[in-house]
């Protein structure tokens, strides 16, 4: 049983590697990842860690499908489908459907414990990594909804992985086993973010154009070339545009504002601007995921070292 479990493992790992690899070359390149990665990657995910946790008995089968179903709501649109007071009431819904979830899960867990044929600790990680991703989306702490999705992802294809193939310092094997592999992966982008304002610093010094904190934070460029970069407008402001003027929900739209507004300040005379570049997260979440695999929590390993 536990080769079929480690090469479960792997086939989850390799999807998570393809999706994310796939995600991140989207959203390099458009900023935008199609909702249909994140429902095919979920319903693999499903599967596969059914067909995991099955040979435990039926209870650990039942709690993988609720769980899991928790994370796949998140991915269609299910609200909008079904319209009228389901649409009217999605939020209710959902936030009952998180406290079902909780509550069958404490409540198998106090029964019948932690273990393969009670509650496997994986179920305890996915569900785990779910309401940790809802509460970083819900504080803004994250880009947006694909991000979300993508850490909500990692977590059902790989929940755990304890062994890093490279190299982990052993005194962290009690506290890799039981820590989400999502939560790795997001400390590790964290962490490589560091590199970004970092390079902007260094690209704003070769050019003259270091200006105090946001020196580190953005840039200058010329007017005509917002349209074709993924950038905001810092400096100067840019009034809205129209009474009705939102943030853009596609990238096409944020394509169409960025065009309306280099015409704004061409025609006040403005020749270059200050900008801040929006940051591909799905990259970096990309890199989190390959070097948590390769080498675990490079934060808690940093502090292993100190």
């Amino acid at each position: 049983m536990v080769g079929l479990e480690n090469e479960l493992l792997y086939v989850g790992v390799g999807l998570l590697l393809g999706g994310f690899g796939f995600a991140a070359v989207a959203d390099l390149r458009d900023r935008e990842v199609t909702d249909l990665l994140w429902q095919v990657l979920g319903v693999l995910g499903l599967v596969v860690g059914a067909l995991a946790v099955a040979p435990g008995g039926e209870l650990p089968l039942a709690l993988w499908i609720v769980v899991g179903a928790l994370v796949l709501e998140h991915m269609f649109a299910w609200d909008e489908r079904l319209g009228g007071w389901v649409e009217h009431h999605a939020n209710l819904l959902e936030l009952v459907a998180y406290v079902a979830v909780v509550a069958i899960v404490a409540g198998a867990a106090v029964r019948v414990g932690v273990s393969s044929s009670g509650v496997p600790l994986t179920i305890v990680a996915v569900l785990a990594t779910v309401l940790f991703a809802r509460a970083l989306f819900e504080a803004g702490a994250l880009y947006g909804g694909a991000d979300a999705k993508a850490l909500m992802i990692a977590g059902i294809l790989v929940p755990l992985f304890p062994s890093p193939w490279l190299w982990s310092p052993s005194a962290l094997v009690p506290v890799t086993s039981v820590v989400p592999f999502a939560v790795d992966l997001l400390m590790n982008a964290a962490l490589i973010s560091v590199v970004i304002p970092l390079a902007l610093a260094v690209r704003n010094l070769a050019r003259g154009e270091f200006r105090s904190v946001r020196g580190f934070t953005g840039y200058s460029m010329p007017v005509s070339e917002l349209p074709q970069r993924f950038v905001w407008v810092r400096d100067p402001a840019v009034p809205p545009l129209s009474e009705d003027d939102e943030p853009a929900e596609t990238s096409e739209e944020d394509r169409q504002r960025r065009i309306a507004i280099a015409n704004e300040l061409t025609a006040r005379g403005v020749s270059r601007v200050w900008v801040t570049p929006q940051v591909p997260f799905l990259v970096l979440m990309a890199l989190g995921a390959l070097t948590a695999l390769l080498v675990g929590n490079l934060v808690v390993d940093l502090i292993a070292l100190v």
